[in-house]
């Protein structure tokens, strides 16, 4: 337990420090930087953490792979949302707010179904405390890099509706 919060603590120092929290000539390599750091030090903490015998680790590590990948690819739809806010910040329009919304619900529920298929996948191959650890850490992961994420995004409380100068109001009501 106390190693799994240390290798917690040691991963949340880490993204405290990534790119995106710091002024980038452009938010793509800003990205770019962060995804691929953070997919070395994943793995790096997944081998410190699941302690695999050779005979799971051999089994893990290649749909492991598969896993990530596609889940890069997943997670490519969810980084064009978030250029299109940083873009348009502050100005948002409803149909743009709106739009970004769904695309955000439809990343979440593409991003649950591909969990759940490679939970199969890992259960063929693994004992089931093994696979539901690897889960709850890339969950914990997850959690750490939208705290990070969304601490680096400016806040939509500061949006403003169309047609306001200063001040915050509520829209209209329909």
């Amino acid at each position: 337990m106390m190693k799994n919060s240390a290798l917690l603590m040691i991963t949340f120092a880490m993204l405290a420090f990534c790119p995106l929290g710091r002024a980038q000539d452009s938010i793509d390599s800003a990205i770019e930087v962060a995804r691929a750091q953070m997919q070395a030090d994943k793995a790096t903490i997944l081998t410190a953490t699941m302690n695999f015998s050779d005979k799971d680790g051999a089994a893990f590590w290649p749909i492991y792979r598969q896993y990530e990948h596609e889940r890069s690819v997943l997670d490519d739809g969810r980084v064009a949302v978030i250029k299109e806010y940083t873009q348009n910040y502050p100005n948002l329009s409803d149909s743009e707010a709106k739009a970004m919304a769904e695309r955000m619900f439809e990343y979440d529920s593409r991003l649950a179904a591909l969990k759940r298929k490679y939970f199969k996948k890992f259960n063929k191959a693994l004992p089931a405390l093994t696979v539901t650890k690897f889960f709850q850490l890339d969950r914990r992961i997850d959690l750490l890099v939208d705290m990070q994420l969304e601490a680096s995004l400016p806040p939509l409380t500061q949006a403003k509706y169309a047609g306001q100068k200063d001040s915050v109001a509520e829209p209209a009501q329909q």
